[in-house]
């Protein structure tokens, strides 16, 4: 078992560099890290070949043993933390007790690898909440993408809250962070069509093609997609809509995309 150390005071310097990673994407994109919390998260980020420079614990609260079914923990350096100090840096309100000091990835689209010759792709244009991306990656897990690209990011995607809301998917999902011109570029070089989300003047969604090798893209709740996407979309798509309203949230709109281009392509989960 790797050495530990222990932590009883909430000014310990480690203790408020963990909460500048935690609280300012700045912070954590200078450095190139970010901190993680929870089993399940921790769990899935080593599987997803993340590597973890330090793990901080609260023998109070996380499950014995707990740490040992993680091999890819061990020699890493471990601290413990008295339950007081372990509340103030934890950023839920309920966790197991754990949190760790990840090493960040670059997420250029040059590094995506696709597992099927005729990729499926979602793309999320200028996303305005964090919670937003985070139920993006979850669909995008569930439905077995081959790629989220995230196009003109509004925040990073080490923000607490996307890797809360996408209970550990950010690390499930190959991930690629771009600006819209090299997202568009990337997407005729590499042959893919785009499919827009769009209101008015589109093709309702379920008569559209998505068996080629296709990236859908979604826009934000408020005004949709830029025009850029819509001069270069192979296709405009729209999903009917009976209600007073002409929206509907985000990664709703995205599931229901992304799930008949499965049904269209013969999706079976087994």
């Amino acid at each position: 078992m790797p050495s530990e150390k222990h932590i009883s005071s909430s000014h310990n310097p480690e203790i408020r560099q963990l909460q500048h990673w935690t609280q300012k994407s700045r912070d954590r994109r200078k450095a190139g890290r970010f901190v993680l919390e929870g089993l399940r998260e921790l769990g899935l980020a080593l599987e997803g070949g993340y590597t973890a420079e330090r793990v901080y614990y609260c023998p109070e609260i996380l499950e014995a043993g707990a740490l040992e079914r993680l091999p890819q923990l061990h020699g890493v350096p471990r601290t413990t933390l008295s339950p007081e100090v372990y509340r103030q840096v934890a950023y839920r309100g309920k966790t197991e007790g754990v949190l760790a000091v990840m090493h960040a990835r670059e997420h250029s689209l040059d590094a995506l690898e696709f597992k099927r010759k005729s990729p499926l792709i979602l793309i999320a244009e200028a996303p305005e909440k964090p919670g937003n991306v985070g139920a993006l990656l979850r669909t995008a897990d569930a439905a077995g993408l081959d790629a989220v690209i995230i196009a003109d990011p509004r925040s990073d995607l080490y923000n607490p809250n996307v890797i809360r809301s996408s209970v550990g998917c950010l690390f499930t999902v190959p991930v690629a962070v771009a600006s819209t011109a090299e997202t568009l570029a990337y997407l005729e070089q590499e042959g893919i069509h785009l499919m827009a989300a769009c209101l008015g003047g589109a093709t309702r969604y379920d008569q559209a093609d998505y068996r080629p090798p296709t990236a859908i893209a979604v826009g934000t709740e408020a005004t949709g997609l830029t025009e850029a996407w819509r001069q270069q979309a192979k296709a405009k798509v729209e999903i009917p809509m009976a209600g007073a309203i002409d929206s509907m949230n985000v990664s709703v709109s995205a599931a229901i995309l992304v799930f008949e281009a499965l049904r269209q392509r013969g999706f079976d989960p087994a």
